[in-house]
C-alpha cells in the first residue's frame, strides 16, 4: 500500500540482471556530462552490461590506493602522463590481447596517441579525448599595432619582432600590455625546449635536461627579465586575473599572444568579449624548417586497473568509445578533436571551434611531442618548473639551473630504472598471461 502512494514508488534498478562495470572518471562540469551522455548511450544500446559512471576528484591518488587495497573500479580515466607510474607499479591490466581480439590496431589512430597508449612494449590504455597546443593570437591587437592580423609569427625571432611592436607602456614607463610573455599561462615551462630542438631524455637510459635545445629555451626565457626587469615583469603579471574569467590577460588586451590548448575555445566562448577576434596557428619555433608544427600533446585514456572484477566487460565499453560515432560525440561535446585517424565531415561541420582543423593538423605533425614517458616524470617536471622560475626571477643562469636539474633527476631516473630492471622479468611474465 505504501509503495502505491505518491512519492513512495521505487524506481526499477536500471542495472538489474546486467554485469555492472564501475567506472571512475576525473572530469567535472560539462566534460563529465559529455562522458555521461556516451555512457547513457552505451547502457541503452544493449542489455548485458551496465556502466556505473562516477565523476571523482583526486583520481590519481584514489585509484592507486584502491588498486593497492584490492578494491579497484573496473574502469578509470587517467591522464596519459601518469600511465608509466601505474604500469610500472603493476596497477593496470595490459590491453594487448583484448585489443588484438577486437581488431583494434595502431592504424585506427592518429599515430602519436597510439604511441602514448604504449609503455614498456605493452598497450595500457585507449584514448578518450586528446589535446594539443598552438599559438592563439588577438587579431585586433595585431591590427592596432600595425601588424597583419592574418599573419602570425612563424619563428621565435619573428615572435619577438612582433612583441616589440605590440608593447605599450604607461606614462610612468611600466608595462601596460605586451605581445607575448612565456609565463602566460605558465603550464609549459618544462617543455619549452621542444620548440628549440631540445629533448628531455634520450629515449633509452638517460635524462637530458642540459640538452642544447633546453639551454636555448631557457636563454630565451632569461631574455625577458633582462629586457624588462624582474620587478617590472612580476608587477605586470601580478595584475593578471584568473584564466577562467573575463580578467584573463589574453581577453582584456594585456597580452596579445598565448600558447594554449584546444580547450581554450571554451574560455573564449565563456569569458572573452563578444567581438573578440582570434586565430590559431602553430606556435613559433627556432627553425620553421626542421621544427615545423611543433606541438605539445596530451591525452585522456581509459584503463582497466589490475584486479578489476569485470575486465572483459570494461573493455567492451572502451571498445565502444573507440568507435567513430561515440568518439565524435564525446569529443564534440567536450569541444576537442577526435584521436581517431578517420573523422566524419559532419564532425567538422558541427564543431563550434572554427579552428579545430588546425589542432588536428598539429596532432598529426611529426613534431607532436608528449611529456617523456617516465615513471619519475612528476619530480622531473617540478624540478624543470623550478629551474625556469629561478631563471625568470634572475636567481640563476640557464646552464646553472639545468645542471642542477640534471644532477638531481639523473639520480631519480637511475633509481626508477634499477627498480624496473629488477622487476621486469616478473612483471612481463605476469602481463603475458593476461586474458
Amino acid at each position: 500500500m505504501l509503495l502505491a502512494l505518491p512519492g513512495c514508488r521505487q524506481s526499477p534498478d536500471p542495472s538489474q540482471g546486467r554485469v555492472v562495470v564501475e567506472y571512475w572518471e576525473k572530469w567535472t562540469g560539462f566534460e563529465a556530462d559529455a562522458m555521461r551522455a556516451v555512457v547513457d548511450d552505451f547502457n541503452a544500446s544493449q542489455n548485458r552490461i551496465y556502466v556505473d559512471y562516477t565523476s571523482t576528484s583526486q583520481i590519481d591518488r584514489k585509484l592507486m590506493l584502491a588498486t593497492a587495497g584490492g578494491v579497484p573500479p573496473d574502469l578509470a580515466g587517467i591522464y596519459s602522463s601518469r600511465l608509466p607510474v601505474y604500469a610500472e607499479n603493476n596497477a593496470l591490466m595490459p590491453l594487448d590481447k583484448m585489443a588484438a581480439d577486437a581488431g583494434i590496431t595502431r592504424d585506427r589512430y592518429i599515430d602519436i596517441f597510439w604511441q602514448m597508449s604504449m609503455h614498456r612494449g605493452h598497450l595500457w590504455c585507449l584514448p578518450s579525448t586528446p589535446s594539443c597546443t598552438a599559438l592563439i593570437w588577438n587579431k585586433k591587437m595585431f591590427r592596432d599595432a600595425g601588424l597583419d592580423p592574418e599573419k602570425p609569427p612563424r619563428t621565435i625571432a619573428e615572435l619577438e619582432q612582433d612583441n616589440q611592436k605590440l608593447i605599450k607602456r604607461r606614462p610612468d614607463g611600466s608595462l601596460q600590455s605586451i605581445g607575448y610573455i612565456p609565463e602566460v599561462p605558465g603550464y609549459w615551462d618544462p617543455l619549452w625546449g621542444y620548440f628549440f630542438g631540445g629533448s628531455l631524455w634520450n629515449g633509452r637510459d638517460a635524462i637530458t635536461a642540459t640538452d642544447p635545445g633546453n639551454v636555448a629555451a631557457l636563454q630565451w626565457i632569461a631574455s625577458y627579465p633582462k629586457r624588462f626587469g624582474v620587478h617590472d615583469l612580476l608587477t605586470f603579471c601580478d595584475g593578471f586575473g584568473s584564466l577562467a574569467s573575463p580578467q584573463n590577460p589574453f581577453f582584456n588586451g594585456r597580452v596579445a599572444m598565448i600558447m594554449d590548448g584546444v580547450w581554450d575555445y571554451n574560455f573564449i566562448k565563456n569569458y572573452a568579449p563578444a567581438n573578440f577576434e582570434w586565430g590559431v596557428a602553430p606556435f613559433p619555433s627556432a627553425d620553421p624548417v626542421t621544427l615545423k608544427d611543433v606541438t605539445i600533446v596530451e591525452m585522456d585514456g581509459l584503463v582497466i586497473p589490475a584486479g578489476a572484477k569485470h575486465p572483459k566487460e570494461a573493455f567492451d565499453f572502451i571498445q565502444y568509445v573507440n568507435t567513430q560515432k561515440p568518439m565524435e560525440k564525446l569529443c564534440l561535446l567536450q569541444r576537442k578533436f577526435s584521436p581517431l585517424r578517420e573523422c566524419s565531415a559532419q564532425f567538422y561541420r558541427d564543431h563550434p571551434n572554427p579552428c579545430i582543423a588546425t589542432f588536428v593538423k598539429l596532432a598529426k605533425s611529426p613534431n607532436a611531442r608528449p611529456v617523456p614517458p617516465l615513471a619519475m616524470w612528476m619530480q622531473y617536471q617540478n624540478d624543470m618548473m623550478n629551474a625556469v622560475n629561478r631563471v625568470w626571477t634572475g636567481k640563476a643562469q640557464p646552464e646553472q639551473a639545468l645542471e642542477r636539474v640534471q644532477e638531481r633527476d639523473s639520480q631519480a631516473f637511475a633509481r626508477t630504472q634499477a627498480r624496473w630492471h629488477r622487476l621486469a622479468p616478473l612483471l612481463t611474465a605476469e602481463w603475458s598471461k593476461q586474458p
